[in-house]
């Protein structure tokens, strides 16, 4: 499979990059104007620093034309932390959360933290079904899941949600896409669900300091009540923002790391995100298949029809470091090894993986 988009990045020959499920890469253009905005931003006679509120607004409809939505459904953030702790923290306190067991640290513990009443689906083959027994017996008002499991790759059907929230129409459905957006085209509208949050730094290949959250006109109204049925009157700095923006996006936004997941998604474009979804997807089910040659995946994952780019080799974490001296960026999670592919890998980096793999003592 020839590759089209690694001459984008900076990536040594000697190396192999699988963990983008980690941290992904930037390219060298961004790069560069990232140089070029930091310094122009701290000139003395820059006018950029007057301008940082239409800048961000910029961003935004930068991620609602990426996202299929409204630039006023989108709220800038640091990172997808920041902006789901903002939505429990606006819940109200009686409403019982339906989560997956075993998700992301970041989607979980802050809502047992806070004591919601709650309870876990478990994540196997039948996920999706063990989902819907849940609902029927739970009754929850929330469900909010990952939409690619960190460890394992394992990924909720789309249609499923599409599904669910047609069935369940009063059930709020909030997305962690971190490890998903970026890998395909994203329609928040048709989507299924009420919000969806994300960092930049994966697969959106932003750096680190940014993100977003997409909420529907249904999640604003159940979050932060009191407030924004008070109505205060604002101080002239805050005219024309809402309750939620004051409380998503407290003080001053970076204009920089926005900046960088504007040139980011705006990349994506450039190249058609359909394009380069087609590229990995099909990298992806190559690797799977050699993959499962080797006997390398879960039994759970062996029997979903439906993954991701992300792949937990069952093989011992203690070669994580012989990995890594043949070139392979990789990471230890769980009960073996975690890689990813993105646009910038390509057979060559699937063929070094097999290499290293097959020597390995089994």
């Amino acid at each position: 499979m020839s590759q089209q988009y690694k001459s984008y990045f900076d990536i040594p020959e000697n190396i192999s990059y699988l963990t983008t499920p980690g941290s992904g890469l930037i390219s060298k253009e961004i790069k560069k104007w990232r140089s070029r905005y930091d310094v122009d931003f701290h000139m003395t006679d820059t006018v950029l620093r007057e301008q940082q509120g239409a800048f961000i607004q910029q961003v935004k409809q930068t991620i609602a034309d990426f996202a299929h939505t409204a630039a006023q459904n989108i709220y800038c953030t640091p990172n997808f932390s920041h902006g789901f702790n903002v939505i429990l923290n606006g819940l109200p306190a009686d409403v019982r959360i339906l989560l997956l067991n075993e998700d992301y640290p970041s989607v979980n513990f802050p809502v047992i933290s806070r004591g919601f009443d709650h309870t876990f689906v478990n994540i196997d083959e039948n996920m999706e079904q063990n989902i819907l027994e849940a609902i029927r017996h739970y009754k929850p008002d929330v469900f909010i899941c990952s939409i690619v499991q960190y460890i394992s790759g394992i990924k909720i059907d789309l249609s499923f949600i599409q599904e669910l929230k047609a069935t369940h129409p009063d059930l709020l459905i909030i997305g962690d896409g971190t490890q998903y957006l970026g890998t395909e085209s994203f329609d928040f509208e048709t989507s299924g669900f009420d919000g969806i949050g994300t960092s930049g730094y994966k697969w959106l290949l932003s750096g680190f300091g940014n993100g977003f959250f997409i909420l529907n006109d249904t999640l604003k109204s159940k979050l932060y009540q009191t407030a924004q049925q008070q109505k205060p009157v604002f101080e002239k700095m805050w005219e024309g923002k809402s309750i939620l923006q004051l409380y998503f996006e407290p003080g001053h936004v970076d204009t920089l790391a926005q900046g960088t997941l504007q040139k980011s998604l705006q990349f994506f474009d450039q190249l058609g995100i359909q394009n380069t979804a087609a590229y990995t997807s099909r990298l992806s089910e190559h690797a799977r298949e050699e993959f499962e040659k080797r006997n390398l995946l879960t039994d759970i994952v062996k029997r979903r029809n439906n993954h991701s780019t992300i792949f937990n080799l069952q093989i011992d974490p203690n070669h994580f470091t012989t990995l890594m001296d043949n070139g392979i960026k990789c990471f230890p999670r769980g009960t073996g090894i975690r890689i990813g592919f993105h646009l910038y890998n390509d057979t060559n980096d699937l063929e070094r993986l097999l290499q290293v793999i097959d020597k390995l003592p089994r």
